[in-house]
């Protein structure tokens, strides 16, 4: 079969490539890749990895092997999965209890978006639940993550503010309040933030949360440090400062039921992700602009 290989050291940063069959664990099944995304996150992978290692955690397709424990979805069903890695292929093993069913009007491209970016998102948002009548603050609300939080955000009866690099990227935000260019731009305080950025953008959301609010630090897209201290958080008392560590935060047996949930949000209509959809062929040509924030949303290959 064919599949996305890291090479490092080539013209390239990967190439699609000839490889054996993938072999199931008792507790996976196989999956015929019909579309997969690539996140920003992977794209630092491919210099750090070594030759020959495959990529790829996000992916839908249809079952063509059941699990032989029997858990999971059965063969011929439609789903969206999470693998640890190699996903990037014709086919993979996945773990069951990572797969969700697709309704038959979820589009491939559609769940592909979905498990890295959308399980972020919505487990994010859990650590300032309820969100009913709060103000929430998102930066990075364009990309990848950003954009899914907003949409579910706002379906929870939150207040949304979106932070993006510039009004271009900001068009197709769903369900926001508002619109800002740069975190410096926010105006009042709010009960939950969700930073991605670091550096200034950190200590900025610092200065905007309110007393006993919850900044969730998800990401450091700018690579800069943040310098804080006691005296920062004296006017917001009892704010919390909270780590996100994506594959922990949750116990193991969540995946399919989170999963589940967001394709669900899809189906109803109450989310959309916003994608650029290609062939996989095209995969090393769309990376420079996903990692120059060119891409809104996510970038999704359909395996042709």
């Amino acid at each position: 079969m064919l599949a996305v290989v890291n090479t490092p050291h080539a013209a390239t940063p990967v190439e699609i490539r000839e490889i054996p069959e993938p072999l199931a664990a008792p507790d996976e099944g196989l999956v015929e890749v019909r579309a997969f995304s690539l996140n920003r996150g992977e794209l630092r992978l491919f210099q750090m990895r070594p030759e020959g290692w495959r990529p790829g955690q996000d992916i839908s397709g249809v079952v063509v092997q059941a699990a032989a424990d029997g858990s999971g979805p059965k063969p011929g069903a439609r789903v969206v999965a999470l693998a640890d890695n190699a996903g990037w292929a014709q086919r993979v093993a996945v773990p069951a209890h990572r797969m969700a069913l697709l309704a038959d009007t979820v589009r491939y491209e559609e769940a592909a978006a979905v498990p890295v970016a959308g399980l972020t998102a919505l487990r994010t948002l859990r650590l300032g639940a309820p969100l009913l009548g709060k103000r929430v603050l998102i930066t990075g609300a364009a990309g990848g993550v950003g954009h899914l939080a907003t949409q579910i955000a706002a379906r929870s009866g939150a207040r949304v503010t979106a932070v993006v690099g510039s009004a271009e990227r900001g068009r197709h935000l769903r369900g926001v309040d508002e619109v800002v260019e740069g975190i410096d731009n926010a105006q009042g305080l709010f009960a939950l933030i969700l930073e991605s950025a670091g550096g200034a953008s950190l200590a900025a959301a610092v200065a905007r949360i309110e007393p006993k609010g919850t900044i969730v630090i998800f990401g450091n897209s700018s690579g800069e440090p943040t310098s804080l201290s006691f005296r920062d958080l004296a006017e917001h008392p009892n704010a919390r400062l909270q780590a996100f560590s994506y594959f922990t935060s949750e116990a193991e047996e969540r995946f399919a039921p989170d999963l589940t949930l967001l394709v669900s949000l899809i189906a109803e209509g109450s989310m959309k992700p916003q994608l650029v959809e290609r062939s996989w062929r095209d995969l090393a040509q769309v990376a420079p602009q996903l990692r120059d924030r060119r891409v809104p949303g996510k970038a999704v290959f359909r395996i042709d």
